[in-house]
């Protein structure tokens, strides 16, 4: 039987002859060149027009129009068979999907580190470059994710023996970085976790100086007592709880001697891995599940601290300091670069997360759209979350009698443990608020977490289905495992210096290499007229100048520009009042190397093994091979 996306390979001879004679007599070879049309570079029909699938189907908005079909097969449906001939899972609602992007996009970053390099480099001012370099940038990387995943139906690994074999490194590098990213990034939401338990006391601990783990220093600045000074030296209750209680920082004089590891932070990590594990474990039939939960949950929290916020007393000079423009920050370089990485970070291109996030849409899904709405939505929850912040900043200065950036100095965790928790603190229904938006900040990197999981799950089943996809449990089990084990060192009273090493060097410019390297492959290698083709079969039309032009040319451009800042001007790494070693900067620099050294390792060990001259090896190594999929054989006018 021929459904409407793929010709039974099992069928008769005498139903092979009977199709052949339905096409006028072509061979079964023609019949599949007619089907893929739209594969072949020069040979693809631009226009909106219906088209006829390699079985003789007449193919309009996503619907065939003649032979009957199976109950279970329909158009931008189908499965993609695995190498186990086993269906390949697909979301069970187009919102799973959507609330899965949107929740790994929307993370931790949105709410502290926009707001705070918006204020630092302009205001509203620095809106203007961020916005120019997610058009340019961050959205055409973000859309040329979800096409490759969507059309390949491949994860970050396995995929690229379809685009450009000897770059396969490139997947491996990939896994490698999210497995860092995990080390640490789980072991904020163990510090939240730390927190919310916190906020069911009676008296929120950060709120009094009378706890055993307070100093000298500790100052409770109420503005309705004057007779409380607020000092250089002086110290907050949530800001002495935050280092002296959760993190434990004054037990570790730096990264050379970490101490030992906190039992309860310990405890509160391998709870947030549990809730990750029985997330995933199944795939996205559960996570897309679980994701309407921690996804929409942000954004009522988000509403709810806006009102409030707007509410306070001061609230306005933090709104002002916000977006108050200062135009002539438009000069400074440093300006550019924060707008490139911010965008690009938020968006999260080059973490295989995408890639396989699309891989289980129809294969007709209109990616198009998705970006574009979930970049929207992205860019957005960025722009709330300054007013969040800021309307509290805002507060924080009146009750203190400071300038708005005096309160503002922090970025990273510290502005949402200290600062916000300190606001929170002297809010009427502190412990409400203080439950809820911990809650919040868990669930944003709960969302986070899960995606970047999702990625190296994916791409291992897929390069190793053989061996994985039927211990899917177990494989997911190990992984967690990895990674909970490789968080360890974060959880010691040192752990604090161990997150930042991580986040300034083990994935920044290690994924931005790596990202750079993806869009040339695709865009210079595999080619822009053939990706564009791949587009046109999915979508059912052909992307316009401009992205094609983002992807050549200014997408390459957007990421060296990057790289060529990162290396110009590396970070300071500073926290508290640690001053980072140099040698720090050299180990930082081998972890980042360490994930990326994969790529060219890769590509030295394709060459070794292939077959033939060397110049066979080369152009077999740079040469994609075609998919199979029999349902890409025709072509839709109207994407869903």
């Amino acid at each position: 039987m021929t459904s409407m996306l793929t010709m039974d390979k099992g069928e008769n001879e005498g139903e092979r002859d009977k199709e052949r004679e339905d096409m006028g007599g072509e061979d079964d070879g023609t019949q599949r060149e007619n089907g893929r049309l739209m594969l072949a570079d020069g040979l693809a029909d631009r226009g909106p027009k219906s088209m006829t699938s390699g079985s003789g189907q007449q193919v309009s908005n996503g619907f065939t129009t003649s032979t009957p079909q199976s109950p279970r097969e329909s158009p931008g449906t189908a499965a993609c068979q695995t190498s186990l001939d086993r269906p390949r899972e697909t979301w069970s609602k187009k919102m799973d999907f959507l609330l899965s992007v949107i929740g790994y996009a929307v993370d931790l970053g949105n709410v502290w580190r926009f707001p705070y390099i918006c204020y630092q480099n302009g205001g509203g001012a620095f809106l203007l470059p961020y916005l120019l370099m997610a058009v340019f940038g961050g959205v055409p990387l973000f859309y040329m994710e979800l096409a490759l995943g969507q059309f390949h139906r491949s994860g970050c690994i396995s995929i690229w023996k379809h685009i450009c074999p000897i770059f396969k490194g490139i997947g491996f590098a990939i896994c490698i970085i999210a497995l860092y990213v995990a080390f640490y990034y789980n072991t904020i939401m163990a510090w939240a976790l730390y927190y919310l338990l916190s906020s069911f006391r009676p008296t929120l601990p950060w709120s009094t100086c009378t706890n055993p783990w307070n100093t000298a220093n500790c100052n409770r600045y109420m503005s309705s007592d004057h007779n409380v000074s607020w000092s250089n030296t002086s110290t907050s209750p949530a800001e002495e709880f935050y280092t002296r209680q959760v993190l434990q920082v004054h037990l570790s004089p730096g990264l050379h001697e970490l101490g030992s590891i906190s039992w309860q932070l310990a405890l509160c990590l391998l709870f947030i891995f549990t809730i990750v594990y029985f997330s995933i474990w199944k795939g996205v039939k559960t996570s897309g599940k679980v994701v309407w939960v921690t996804a929409t949950f942000p954004y009522l929290v988000l509403l709810i601290l806006l009102i409030r916020g707007a509410t306070l007393p001061g609230a306005w000079r933090g709104v002002v300091f916000y977006l108050k423009p200062d135009w002539e920050k438009l000069l400074s370089t440093t300006v550019w670069i924060d707008a490139a990485a911010q965008i690009f970070f938020s968006l999260g291109p080059g973490f295989g997360v995408l890639l396989a996030f699309a891989s289980y849409n129809p294969f007709h899904n209109n990616c198009y759209k998705d970006a574009l709405v979930t970049s929207s939505v992205n860019c957005l929850t960025s722009f709330l979350s300054g007013f969040v912040i800021f309307t509290v900043l805002g507060y924080m200065a009146e009750m203190r009698q400071q300038n708005v950036d005096a309160v503002a100095k922090d970025a990273g965790p510290s502005l949402l443990f200290i600062i916000y928790a300190e606001a929170i603190a002297n809010m009427p229904a502190a412990t409400f608020f203080a439950i809820i938006f911990f809650l919040m900040i868990i669930m944003l990197g709960l969302d986070s977490t899960f995606a970047g999981l999702e990625g190296v799950i994916t791409a291992m089943l897929d390069e190793f289905p053989h061996l994985l996809v039927k211990r899917r449990e177990w494989f997911v089990f190990g992984l967690v495992c990895v990674c909970y084990l490789g968080a360890l060192s974060t959880l010691t009273y040192g752990g604090a210096y161990v997150v930042k090493l991580f986040e300034e060097y083990a994935t920044g410019p290690a994924v931005i290499t790596v990202v750079l390297l993806e869009v040339i492959a695709v865009s210079w290698f595999y080619g822009t007229n053939r990706f564009c083709n791949d587009v046109q079969v999915m979508l059912g039309f052909y992307p316009g100048c401009f992205w094609r032009v983002c992807w050549v040319a200014i997408c390459p451009c957007f990421l060296l520009f990057i790289i060529i800042s990162f290396l110009a001007f590396p970070p300071e790494v500073r926290l508290f009042e640690y001053q980072y070693p140099p040698w720090t900067t050299v180990l930082g620099y081998c972890i980042g190397v360490s994930s990326f050294i994969c790529v060219p390792a890769y590509m030295v060990y394709y060459l070794l093994n292939a077959k033939g001259t060397f110049k066979q090896r080369l152009l077999k190594s740079i040469t994609p091979v075609p998919s199979g999929d029999s349902h890409r054989d025709f072509i839709v006018t109207n994407a869903v």
